[in-house]
């Protein structure tokens, strides 16, 4: 097996982006109208504001994709990581949110947030493991029903020390 490549958006792609996220969500959730929304026009919802979509490449197939997207704050949030069933568990989860945290470092973001669940413990794990912390959950924090927890990784600490 050759490593995981992560590479940036591509039109051609784009129905894994949908694909894989739609799949996680299914599993442990259910799918809300703004996920729908975002996975259904990625080009307007992530990459027209100036975010990013990464994909993680495996033996020449995609196997997970993450965006990342400026809030109506103005702020990076890493959102819609998703591995596809098959390959969970071989470190892509992981190296694809590295990639993601490079990207959003190069962009200037100041910190970069994501909001999760707690019924995802290997996602949190990563998150943790990458230097996330637990932040408070506030009144405007509710785009996402499912969300119950809050993270935020200081970004200019990793720029001055060449991450």
């Amino acid at each position: 097996m050759s490593p995981v490549e992560i590479l940036g958006y591509r039109p051609e792609w784009r129905h894994h982006f949908e694909q894989f996220n739609k799949a996680w969500l299914e599993e442990y959730f259910s799918v809300e109208p703004i996920d729908r929304w975002v996975l259904e026009n990625p080009e307007e919802a992530i990459l027209k504001g100036g975010g990013e979509i990464l994909f993680a490449r495996l033996d020449g197939r995609i196997i997970g994709a993450v965006a990342l997207k400026y809030n109506e704050a103005g702020v990076l949030e890493l959102i819609k990581m998703a591995i596809d069933k098959p390959f969970r568990g071989l470190g892509a989860g992981k190296k694809l949110c590295q990639a993601a945290i490079r990207k959003a470092a190069e962009m200037g973001a100041p910190k970069l947030i994501l909001y999760s669940q707690t019924r995802l413990p290997a996602a949190i794990a990563i998150y943790r493991k990458l230097g996330f912390r637990e932040i408070p959950l506030d009144a405007s924090d509710f785009s996402y029903e499912r969300a119950n927890i809050k993270m935020e990784l200081e970004l200019e600490a990793m720029r001055t020390r060449g991450y």
